[in-house]
């Protein structure tokens, strides 16, 4: 199905794609809980590669009469569960920081007023 040059070029890239992922993360460029997500989507590719049999049946199972309209349609899918995971973090982040502004805030304003009632 693929030819032996290919597979070997696609888990070369794989095995870059590893080195990659945990090198930001020993540079402190990636949370651990984040590239977690990273390393599964590696994972996956690296399990499709070794046994491209294996996303055959899988797209015969859904239906789908084209492997690489298969192929498509599971990448897009994995993209937008990559993307909505990514939104929720960042959606998470927002909040926080919403909330220690405000927090930073309510602190200004007693600092000020302690230093207020010190001055009169």
């Amino acid at each position: 199905m693929i030819p032996a040059t290919l597979r070997v070029t696609l888990i070369v890239a794989v095995v870059c794609y590893f080195i990659i992922i945990l090198y930001f993360l020993k540079n402190k460029a990636l949370n651990l809980k984040y590239t977690l997500l990273w390393l599964v989507a590696g994972l996956v590719m690296g399990i499709l590669v070794a046994v491209p049999e294996l996303l055959v049946k899988i797209i015969r199972i859904f239906g789908i009469q084209d492997n690489m309209n298969g192929l498509f349609i599971f990448a897009i899918g994995f993209m937008i569960m990559i993307l909505l995971s990514l939104t929720s973090i960042a959606s998470r982040q927002n909040q926080k920081i919403r909330t220690l502004t405000q927090e930073l805030a309510i602190l200004e304003k007693r600092v000020r007023d302690l230093e207020k009632k010190d001055a009169d």
